[in-house]
């Protein structure tokens, strides 16, 4: 039951070309899972003018052969992405019923270490940004994009107080100069969207996005609860998220300031665990467009 999910985000500066933007998350690939894998491929019709994969790609030792596979139609396309803990630990065997006692804890040494190195190096042969813990830029149709993002807080290895460090070093290094930078006084600004991007949505990462200035996130993990009650929603998240934000488009609030959050209910599950219950495996297609036509 693959499922594209469609959304307009207005976020683009007035007179914006529209952009397109594929959300990809939560894979979990295992080598046997071609179907999987071809439609991923598939998506590629869509002709995405941008990538965003929020982690969690890998869900077996020799899961980045499936990912490479999936990911070959994408080449050419610019993209940007995140590590989850399943791109550094293999799934382990556990107690389902233990999610209801709240988010799943650290990995022992029973979970075994996956090829993190192999799946870094497909990223960077694609030329996609990576975002754990730093920051970067892309310009694409016209409007200049200024992301950052934290590595995996589902297993505390995000830092988010670098981030400011990293979007300062970012501009530091921007060909352009300063000058186009409207915190910083430009007459006639460059047109930037800021985009956050992280894989686990724990509320502390978000609210210190939203206070850095996204204007979007993107985040996956929940698996959109995976098992949901049909009139209920989400019996659980996985992390600190409130259930009506578990998947989809919202609006994330801290203070008096706001960002468009999107979680992705993800494309997998673990190979021990493969079952959804109304809740179908996701891509999301964003069309962002200009703040006026909403």
């Amino acid at each position: 039951m693959w499922t594209l999910r469609e959304v307009r985000v207005p976020v683009l500066p007035v007179g914006a070309t529209p952009i397109r933007v594929l959300h990809l998350s939560d894979l979990h690939m295992a080598p046997w899972q071609r179907e999987k894998q071809e439609w991923i491929r598939s998506l590629a019709d869509l002709n995405p003018d941008l990538i965003v994969d929020t982690g969690d790609n890998l869900g077996h030792r020799d899961g980045v052969q499936g990912v490479e596979y999936a990911f070959e139609r994408f080449r050419g396309i610019p993209g940007v992405f995140v590590n989850g803990s399943n791109d550094y630990y293999g799934p382990v065997v556990k107690n389902p019923l233990r999610y209801f006692q709240g988010p799943s804890s650290k990995h022992t040494g029973k979970a075994e270490r996956l090829d993190t190195d192999a799946l870094l190096r497909l990223f960077d042969d694609l030329d996609w940004v990576d975002l754990n813990n730093a920051a970067g830029s892309l310009d694409i149709a016209g409007t200049h994009f200024e992301f950052f993002g934290v590595d995996d807080p589902h297993k505390h290895l995000d830092r988010p107080e670098l981030i400011t460090g990293a979007i300062d070093e970012l501009r530091a290094n921007d060909p352009l100069g300063e000058e186009t930078w409207p915190d910083r006084g430009a007459s006639n600004p460059r047109p930037t969207v800021t985009i956050g991007v992280v894989h686990a949505p724990y509320q502390r990462v978000l609210n210190s996005f939203v206070t850095h200035g996204a204007q979007l996130i993107f985040a996956g993990h929940t698996h959109g609860g995976q098992v949901c009650v049909p009139g209920f929603g989400a019996l659980v998240t996985n992390c600190d998220i409130p259930r009506k934000q578990v998947k989809g488009l919202s609006l994330w609030w801290h203070g008096v300031r706001n960002a468009y959050l999107n979680v992705s209910a993800g494309l997998g599950t673990s190979i021990y665990a493969p079952v959804r219950f109304a809740c179908p495996p996701e891509a999301t297609l964003l069309t962002l467009v200009p703040e006026n036509d909403r």
